[in-house]
């Protein structure tokens, strides 16, 4: 073999060095975007929730309402709790005690609750008032925050998924071991009209 070819197979293999050490910073990257997404949705998840259950127990909502409401924020807790720190589905890498698929339902059952219970005529009456204007104004936050995280969450594991479903990723094993990540998929609508009652009385 010639010192010609030589070179060529030496700049060869240092472009495929070169790609695959690449290839595999973005990847790294794309994780620790994705974990770090996860973190922020599960603080909007919990923030959500504890919103929710003061609304409950603040007496503003009738009984059956106020419980509803409460024993979904309480199962939506519990179920991040049970979830661990990586209860939003993003890869991890010890056990958990939880699943986040329930964690999922348990979310979904939190929005439904607070569809159910903050009718038009409820948003109404709370937003008649200072209080109930003021726990209006949180969950409607805290609600729109939910939204903004799990769409910016679901993003970069779908970003993380096109880079590990490339060919040469899989060839190469750049993922290691790391499981895929995976979309929260939950009901994330808010109560319809909440957001117009959190800006002022329900017309």
């Amino acid at each position: 073999m010639d010192l010609g070819t030589w070179l060529l197979v030496v700049l060869l293999l240092a472009v495929v060095a070169w790609y695959l050490s690449f290839s595999a910073s973005r990847l790294d990257r794309l994780h620790h975007r994705v974990e770090g997404a996860r973190s922020a949705l599960d603080a909007q998840l919990v923030r959500r929730a504890e919103a929710a259950l003061e609304l409950a127990t603040s007496g503003a909502l009738d009984p059956a309402s106020g419980l509803l409401v409460a024993g979904a924020a309480a199962e939506a807790l519990a179920a991040g709790e049970d979830a661990g720190p990586h209860g939003s589905g993003a890869p991890h890498h010890g056990p958990t005690n939880g699943h986040p698929r329930d964690r999922e339902q348990a979310e979904s059952d939190l929005s439904r609750a607070l569809q159910a219970a903050l009718d038009d005529d409820v948003l109404t009456a709370l937003a008649a008032h200072e209080v109930g204007q003021r726990l209006l104004d949180r969950i409607a936050a805290a609600c729109h925050r939910v939204q903004l995280a799990r769409r910016f969450h679901n993003d970069a594991v779908t970003a993380a998924g096109r880079v590990r479903g490339k060919r040469i990723v899989r060839w190469a094993r750049l993922a290691g071991r790391a499981p895929a990540p995976q979309t929260f998929e939950m009901d994330d609508d808010p109560p319809t009209g909440l957001a117009r009652a959190a800006a002022g009385p329900v017309a």
